[in-house]
This record gives C-alpha cells, sequence and structure tokens, in this order.
C-alpha cells in the first residue's frame, strides 16, 4: 500500500513508522503537520515544534523514510480555533483536540494528499473493527462499514479524541501500535534504537504545545474583570479575569482564601462565576444532560440503556441511556452523578469495547 504516515515527533508515531517500515511491503511517505501558531503566539512562551520536527527528521532519517512538512496552520485556524474561541465567548468548554482530528488530519490533510495515499497511518492508541450489523441499503455496504475499537491501554486509549471522524476518514486510516500497551511501545522503541525512545509524552493541547491555554484565551477575548461569588451564600468573596477562563468542576486557578473551592456554575450574562467548598449538595452534581449533534460513526443511532459514555478523556465510563427528544438532540441519563459535565465538552458513547461516536454537551 501507499502509506502516508503522519509523525508528531513523539514515541508513538515513531513506533507506529518503524512497524510499517519492518513489514518491508509499503510505499511510506512521512509528513509532519505545522499547526503550531508559532508567530502569533510566541510572546506567550515556547512552540515547541522545533524541537519536535528535529526528532521527525531524525526518524525519518534512521528509517529511511521521505519526510514532507506541510503547513496547515489556516485551516487549523479556520477550522479549530476560530470554533474554540466562539464556544468559550459563549460560555462553553471546547475540546480542540476532538476536532483537531476529523477537521486536520483526516480532514484538510486528507484533501490535499489523500488521493495520492491507500490509508493515512498516525501513532493513536486506537484499533479499526468491523462494523456492527445495520439496516444497511446493501450486505456488501455492510461488510465494507468500519466502527472504532478501543486499544488494550485504557489509560492510553484515544476513542475519545477520534470520536468525530466520519465513516469516510475511518475507512482510510490505520493505527500501527492500536494494539499495543504504552509499557510496549516504550519497549519497541528501546528495541529499534530510535531518537524518540527516551523522549518525554507531550501534555497540553496539541496546537499550544508549553503555552498555557488562559494565556491563550486572554490574548483571543481579553480580560473582563467579574466576581467570585460562593453558590451556597451568594456572597461575593473574590475576583477573576471573565468567566470563560473557568469550566464547571474545575479546582486549581480560582486563587481564593480558605480554599478548596470548586467553579460549580456561571451567569454568562453578568460575568459571574459560582464556587463552593465540594459537590455534595444534590444541586451541584448531574446525572443528566443532553446532547446535540451525535456523530454516529456507523451511521447507526442507538437509543435506550446498555450503552456506556465517556466525559472527558482517560478510562472511566458511566453506565447510560440515551434518549432521542429530535432528530439532533438526545438526553443522556447516567449511573451516577458527575460534578464535572461541562457544556461545550463531548460525550463519547460505546457499546462495550466498540467506540459509537460523540456529540457536544448542550445543557445540564
Amino acid at each position: 500500500m501507499k502509506i502516508a504516515m503522519l509523525l508528531s515527533g513523539g514515541v508513538d508515531s515513531s513506533v507506529a513508522l518503524a512497524l510499517l517500515k519492518k513489514e518491508g511491503k509499503h510505499d511510506i511517505t512521512a509528513f509532519y503537520l505545522k499547526i503550531w501558531l508559532e508567530d502569533e503566539l510566541s510572546f506567550l512562551g515556547e512552540c515547541p515544534w522545533e524541537e519536535d520536527l528535529t526528532y521527525v527528521r531524525a526518524v525519518c532519517k534512521q528509517l529511511d523514510i521521505p519526510l514532507n512538512v506541510v503547513p496547515l496552520q489556516k485551516e487549523y485556524h479556520d477550522r479549530v480555533i476560530a470554533y474554540t474561541i466562539d464556544a468559550v465567548r459563549s460560555g462553553l468548554t471546547p475540546n480542540p483536540d476532538v476536532l483537531c482530528n476529523p477537521q486536520i488530519k483526516f480532514g484538510a490533510f486528507n484533501e490535499k494528499y489523500g488521493a495520492d495515499f491507500d490509508k493515512i497511518a498516525t501513532g493513536h492508541y486506537a484499533q479499526i473493527a468491523k462494523s456492527r450489523k445495520s439496516k444497511v441499503e446493501s450486505p456488501k455496504e455492510a461488510e465494507q462499514r468500519v466502527i472504532l475499537k478501543q486499544a488494550p491501554d485504557p489509560v492510553k486509549d484515544q476513542t475519545y479524541f477520534l470520536a468525530m471522524m466520519s465513516q469516510e476518514q475511518l475507512q482510510k486510516v490505520l493505527f500501527p501500535i492500536g494494539h499495543l500497551a504504552k509499557k510496549e511501545v516504550r519497549a519497541l522503541a528501546r528495541q529499534y534504537d530510535l531518537p524518540t525512545a527516551k523522549r518525554k509524552d507531550s501534555q497540553g493541547l496539541c496546537f499550544l504545545g508549553k503555552i498555557s491555554f488562559t494565556d491563550f484565551i486572554k490574548q483571543h477575548c481579553g480580560v473582563h474583570r467579574g466576581d467570585f461569588v460562593e453558590k451556597e451564600s451568594g456572597q461575593v468573596i473574590g475576583q477573576h479575569d471573565g468567566h470563560y477562563l473557568y469550566t464547571i468542576g474545575q479546582r486549581r486557578g480560582t486563587d481564593l482564601n480558605g480554599g478548596p473551592w470548586y467553579v460549580c456554575d456561571k451567569d454568562i450574562k453578568h460575568n459571574i462565576v459560582y464556587v463552593s467548598h465540594g459537590f455534595a449538595g444534590e444541586d451541584q452534581r448531574r446525572d443528566t444532560f443532553t446532547v446535540r449533534d451525535i456523530n454516529w460513526m456507523d451511521g447507526i443511532a442507538l437509543y435506550g440503556e446498555n450503552m456506556r459514555v465517556k466525559l472527558r478523556h482517560g478510562p472511566e465510563f458511566y453506565d447510560c441511556m440515551i434518549q432521542k427528544k429530535n432528530d439532533n438532540v438526545f438526553r443522556v441519563t447516567i449511573d451516577q452523578k458527575d460534578q464535572g459535565v461541562t457544556p461545550g465538552q463531548f460525550a463519547v458513547f460505546y457499546d462495550g469495547s466498540y467506540c459509537l461516536g460523540g456529540g457536544v454537551i448542550e445543557m445540564i
């Protein structure tokens, strides 16, 4: 196959490339997608894209794989950053990394270069499996449809970040390390003596690097002083720089005396952030919420019980029930109350280990 391998400069994509190379039967070209906003945000802190690219070049040189550097800053700004800023200004808490995969890695890149390749490979911890039985137009179509399946490493599994991909995009992807645990990937990196073998995993949002999300938001939305208000008493206990800097369930960053304080509500119109000492109160935790525009990756919407949902990246699930309100909105009931159900974040649904898709949390 002709394979486009997307490299990030980390150990995961490096090992994925090494495994494809070892198979010895593919025509592989490596790509580094330049999405860092280094020109716009360089004064805020260090953007590590140059360091990443150094590692990418070293890996490609060792494995004798041709490398192309693809600038996608404009596409990233138009498809991901603009959405993020609009959502933040509206009082939502978006997750840009969920959008990066369908909009950039398997979106804009595929639109520009996909026609030249059979597959696009990445270092994601996820697997591709045959779709569930479905009511589709023909048995042939049913046989061809695929779906995401969790990686065996529950901590590193990245299906949450891939849940907004389309069926067409899923048909095109390869995840060479999706069947491995992180410790196995590290071991392979040492075995192949890759330049990234000892490099630490990156943290934070993919386009910010070492720049804090708070500084990024302040740069775009400005500083708008408002009140911290204790939820139970209604007393003003401090000042903040803008409601958009805080998310429901957040503990750090309030800088208030007498803590710990948790963000439990926001009044967007009046720029008020409500805080509480905890989430013991029944009115501060949620077990029902609505989700809009669910992307069912294999085209089959599921309702009822016996499903699971993730409200954030990580190994934790809730058992859930989904009820359809209208064509675009679904009510979700989870089996336990959660203190961080946050409008703007993504709820991602699972049937056992199969990732069905996800949508944006709209109301709590």
